[in-house]
């Protein structure tokens, strides 16, 4: 498939997987500039590959019960993991395309692939990742098998309902059935992964993880805000593009940045390497954080 095809059929998906809105063939034709044929076309090749199409009142979309539908949907951005795992299997085309080679090389510049390399290369470890990525899309339960957990000091099965892969996929969130609660468990103690014929049973209980514009994840937010100089609202754009939606415009000269992060770590890095062009308006709790980080400064 070529690289405009490729592109449209990624736009697409992403229309359908909107869970805002729902579009017509006609209007899912007029946004792509493609005709209605080509349109019918896609729709075909989703349902080819497992897509399960919804239709009604004329509109279509691919629907939620659709296996890798949450994979779709919950994309914001590639985290590292993701775009490490799209890089290989753009490695494994035509190297000569230079369409693949401008990917690739975007890939390489925005992501420290260093990072996970160790861990979704290492061949167990690569399957136990992989065995849970296809219990999640399946929405399976699965046993951990011969779990080393350092809390109790005890090596045992865990059987759980996984959720979705923290950053780096160094740890995973899942839903512990005996004990009813969602616990992130360590990718790399865990020995085996089993998957069972048991469907999910209890999503309702499901936690999500967060993860903010500093890249930072966790299952609660803190509240910060700050007053940013023209300097600072560039370079929070350029760094950490994710933070876009969250700045307004105050004057030319300044600007409001307000969000609930996983942790200060990430934004109170930011902070304190521009504290003359930045100024903290909430919350106390992240002064408290700034604070004790100026006081335990060398300098």
């Amino acid at each position: 498939m070529d690289q405009p095809k490729l592109e449209r059929l990624l736009r697409i998906m992403q229309l359908m997987t909107d869970q805002k809105r729902h579009y017509t063939i006609e209007e899912l034709s007029h946004i792509l500039e493609i005709s209605t044929r080509s349109i019918y076309r896609y729709i075909d090749t989703f349902e080819s590959v497992g897509f399960i199409i919804k239709r009604s009142g004329g509109k279509i979309w691919l629907a939620r019960e659709s296996g890798h539908f949450r994979t779709i949907a919950d994309l914001v951005y590639f985290t590292e993991e993701e775009a490490y795992i799209l890089k290989r299997a753009i490695e494994s085309l035509d190297i000569s395309n230079p369409a693949l080679n401008g990917i690739k090389n975007k890939l390489y510049s925005l992501y420290d692939f260093g990072k996970i390399a160790d861990i979704v290369v290492n061949e167990n470890i690569s399957k136990v990742v992989n065995t849970i990525l296809d219990a999640v899309a399946n929405e399976k339960q699965i046993i951990l098998k011969s779990y080393s957990s350092s809390h109790s000091g005890s090596v045992s099965d865990r059987l759980v309902e996984p959720i979705q892969f923290g950053l780096n996929m160094v740890d995973v969130l899942c839903y512990e059935i005996s004990s009813g609660n969602c616990k992130t468990f360590k990718v790399p103690r865990i020995a085996e992964v089993i998957v069972t014929d048991n469907q999910w049973q209890f999503e309702y209980r499901h936690k999500r993880i967060i993860i903010d514009s500093f890249r930072f994840s966790g299952l609660e937010t803190f509240p910060v805000k700050l007053k940013l100089s023209m300097v600072a609202f560039n370079l929070l754009k350029e760094e950490y593009p994710l933070s876009g939606d969250k700045i307004i415009k105050i004057n030319d000269n300044e600007y409001l940045y307000q969000e609930s992060v996983c942790s200060f770590e990430g934004v109170g890095r930011f902070v304190l390497g521009l504290c003359n062009e930045i100024e903290v308006l909430e919350s106390s709790d992240f002064v408290d954080f700034l604070n004790k980080k100026r006081e335990g400064s060398r300098f």
